[in-house]
C-alpha cells in the first residue's frame, strides 16, 4: 500500500480564540495527530496557521479546528485556503509562533 499523499492547508480561526490557550491546544492536537505546521495570534483577534501531513490526519485537524478548539474558546468560523498536495514536509514539528 502506497503512503498517503501529504497535503498542506492554511487556516484562520475566527471567534474567541485569543487568551483562551487556543494556540497551545492547537499545538497539542497537531502533535497528537502527527501533523506538522504552526499557529499564531493575529493582530485582528484570530488564530492563523498552516497544517501539513497525510490527508486523513489533516482532515481530522481541520475538523478539530472547526468544532473543538480549546475548552474556553468560541469558534465562529474557520477559513481554509491554499489546500494542496506537497511532495515533502516543510516543517519539522508543530510549533507556536509569537
Amino acid at each position: 500500500m502506497a503512503a498517503q499523499p501529504l497535503i498542506s492547508v492554511d487556516f484562520e480561526v475566527f471567534g474567541i480564540v485569543q487568551g483562551v490557550f487556543f494556540r497551545k491546544y492547537t499545538q497539542d492536537q497537531g502533535i497528537k495527530l502527527g501533523v506538522r505546521g504552526w499557529c499564531m495570534n493575529t493582530y485582528h483577534g484570530t488564530v492563523m496557521g498552516q497544517v501539513e501531513g497525510p490527508r486523513e490526519m489533516v482532515m481530522l485537524m481541520k475538523n478539530w479546528l472547526q468544532k473543538t478548539g480549546s475548552p474556553s474558546s468560541r469558534i465562529d468560523k474557520v477559513e481554509f485556503k491554499n489546500e494542496k498536495e506537497i511532495q515533502e514536509y516543510t516543517f519539522k514539528h508543530f510549533s507556536v509562533k509569537h
